[in-house]
């Protein structure tokens, strides 16, 4: 994802000299994800409090719009962004911070943590690759139909990049593997769903798991990366032209290629 730059939108109302004009809260806007920590909340001061800054991190974290290991905007952008005191900020920071969510380095800022390591490492080391495979292809199509009702020309730009990634690969199992990872992760950020973010950010993790490297090392030949390769370019064709019909068969078949190749290893 491109650094994320941030802009402080001030509301005036009409002939906004007044009292009411100076107490409108200016949002921050996140540019490159459309989500705004401020927006759809009312401006009264006894819903800002540390909690309330709390959950909107929290929801700006699980949209992906701060992965992991991604560093938040200093304290200071977020009291001025959301109308409330330094204070306030770093209460909520603390929250976050007792959660798990962030990591705090002092003197550096404060960073999103990867959550709940030891349990994904549990799944990690208990899913087989056709049980991985089953959840792949459950939940996939419904990402496609998401990223082509919802995918911003913002989400386009971040998979095609990772499709150039991809294609520049060439034989290298490692670059390919990584690169494909970025490409789904992408795809699901696409759907602007929390949850199914989270969900494909798990099975990335699966699949980066360590055990699974020889797996990788007898499927990944050239020949199946340039045909996955072709696969991913089709796929992203029709989510490109908002084909969801196109797209779902191109990801059907994609699913069922990777299964065939781990069923013949």
């Amino acid at each position: 994802m491109a650094n994320v730059r941030f802009r402080l939108v001030q509301q005036m109302r009409k002939g906004g000299q007044g009292a009411n004009a100076a107490a409108a809260s200016p949002p921050l806007q996140v540019e490159d994800s459309g989500y705004n920590l401020s927006r759809a909340m009312p401006i009264g001061v006894e819903r800002r409090g540390a909690h309330w800054v709390a959950d909107r991190l929290r929801k700006a974290i699980a949209t992906g719009t701060y992965g992991h290991g991604r560093r938040l905007p200093a304290e200071r952008q977020i009291a001025e962004a959301l109308a409330v005191s330094r204070g306030t900020v770093r209460e909520a920071l603390k929250l976050l911070q007792e959660d798990g969510m962030v990591e705090r380095r002092v003197g550096i800022g404060t960073f999103v943590a990867r959550l709940a390591a030891a349990a994904e490492d549990d799944v990690a080391e208990i899913t087989s690759p056709l049980e991985l495979m089953e959840v792949r292809a459950a939940v996939e199509p419904q990402i496609v139909r998401l990223v082509v009702l919802n995918a911003t020309p913002r989400d386009i730009a971040q998979i095609d990049e990772a499709l150039a990634g991809l294609e520049r690969s060439g034989g290298d199992r490692q670059a390919f593997s990584e690169w494909d990872q970025r490409f789904h992760q992408a795809m699901a950020e696409a759907t602007h769903n929390p949850l199914m973010i989270q969900v494909y950010r798990q099975i990335n993790h699966v699949r980066s798991h360590s055990q699974w490297q020889a797996i990788k090392d007898k499927v990944l030949t050239p020949e199946r990366i340039a045909a996955y390769n072709r696969e991913h370019r089709h796929l992203f064709e029709a989510v490109r032209t908002r084909d969801a019909e196109a797209a779902l068969k191109i990801v059907g078949a994609h699913l069922d290629s990777a299964r065939g190749d781990l069923l013949k290893r």
